[in-house]
């Protein structure tokens, strides 16, 4: 992969839409109910349909997903976070999707942002009814879903990392992203993180490769079947 592509906002943005719907993938067969495992499905697919776009204006989608090594990946902490249980996997999806909903909203000159924005709104709103559901239902789900908050929110500062070669306001990025999401979590009774046990609002590095523990066998377990036949055709 050339230095070119390797600093193309477009590259970070395919990883994270790769990277997150491989995690919800993981979840086949393993919703809690039906209707959630076809709903986490279809926005898995909405996902991985946005990276395979992206990457096609890089250049090979299938090397670009399956052959680099995770250094090379430049998406962001919070999608590689394991998907822990229901509510870590619902507040994870509330985090990303407002933020990528309000990222497409400003990028009207990207195609693919217009078509996508619809359907990230669909994803951020399913987040949003089951971040209500469980944070204002029984005290072991608000007890769940406050320890989701807890958990993700250090990781959602990088989102806000400019990247350049992207016409966005970064700073109004920020504030409504944390006006709408403090929103939907105080409706819900829960409560945003505070001091440093909760890391604040400290980025991490995965836009410059650098990522947390578990994304590596992450990626090797979604790699695993093209790295092992190499050139096949199906």
């Amino acid at each position: 992969m050339t230095s070119t592509v390797a600093d193309r906002p477009e590259l970070a943005l395919a990883d994270d839409a790769l990277i997150l719907s491989h995690r919800l993938g993981q979840w086949a067969g393993h919703a809690p109910v039906l209707e959630e495992e076809v709903a986490l499905a279809n926005i898995a697919l909405d996902l991985l349909g946005q990276a395979r776009a992206l990457y096609s204006e890089l250049g090979d989608e299938d090397e670009l997903a399956y052959l680099r090594e995770e250094r090379a990946f430049r998406n962001c902490q919070l999608v590689e976070q394991p998907n822990g249980d229901f509510a870590v996997t619902l507040v994870r999806q509330l985090f990303f999707s407002s933020w990528q909903e309000l990222l497409y909203g400003q990028l009207t000159s990207m195609p693919l942002a217009v078509k996508a924005v619809k359907e990230v709104v669909y994803h951020r709103d399913h987040a949003e009814q089951w971040t209500l559901r469980l944070g204002d239902g029984t005290d072991e789900s608000h007890r769940r879903a406050q320890h989701a908050v807890d958990t993700l929110w250090r990781y959602t500062g990088e989102l806000f990392q400019p990247l350049p070669g992207l016409d966005v306001c970064w700073d109004a990025m920020r504030s409504g992203w944390e006006k709408r999401v403090t929103g939907i979590l105080d409706r819900a009774t829960l409560t945003v993180p505070d001091g440093p046990q909760h890391g604040g609002w400290a980025a991490g590095a995965g836009r410059q490769g650098l990522h947390t523990e578990p994304f590596g066998p992450m990626l090797a377990e979604m790699q695993h079947l093209h790295r092992s036949h190499p050139g096949a055709a199906w």
